[in-house]
């Protein structure tokens, strides 16, 4: 849906220091984009749960990260972002692939519960469900960091 040069540049503008991230098939064409953004650094993680600890580590050390996953990878690290978020009360952000929202044919259970577990952990998050709504990237990151609140946007991903 966008190019990492996109993506790359509206994490520029949001003044993000490191974006901590493990890449799905969709995400990961950006990947040299943001590898060569001289404005942060790209951490690269194993499993989705470190996310959470890594960013928050960056978080308490005054950096401004910013988690990018897929919901699957959401699913998996839930409780490292229930002790980041909620037990150190921590303002963290996350970009999330959704896989297969544009794919209204794909059975996908991925499709049936990211929603619902975003409200579960109490994370505020709005839907890019189409190349007019990335402004909604930068309107709820800015709303979320002047509240000191965590949230997340879900990027869909699938056919167009």
């Amino acid at each position: 849906m966008f190019t990492g040069d996109e993506i790359s540049a509206e994490l520029c503008d949001l003044g993000v220091t490191h974006l901590v991230w493990l890449p799905d098939s969709a995400l990961g064409a950006w990947e040299a984009a943001l590898a060569s953004c001289p404005s942060f650094d790209l951490v690269r993680i194993c499993r989705e749960g470190e996310a959470w600890a890594v960013a928050a580590g960056l978080f308490l050390g005054g950096a401004r990260p910013l988690v990018l996953i897929q919901c699957t990878g959401l699913f998996d690290s839930g409780d490292s972002l229930r002790n980041a978020v909620h037990d150190f009360g921590l303002p963290l952000f996350a970009i999330i692939g959704y896989r297969n929202y544009l794919n209204p044919a794909a059975v996908d259970s991925a499709k049936t519960y990211t929603e619902p577990t975003l409200a579960a952990w109490q994370i505020p998050w709005r839907l890019i469900d189409s190349r007019d709504k990335l402004h909604l990237l930068r309107s709820h990151y800015s709303a979320c960091c002047q509240a000191g609140e965590p949230g997340a946007v879900l990027i869909a991903e699938g056919r167009m």
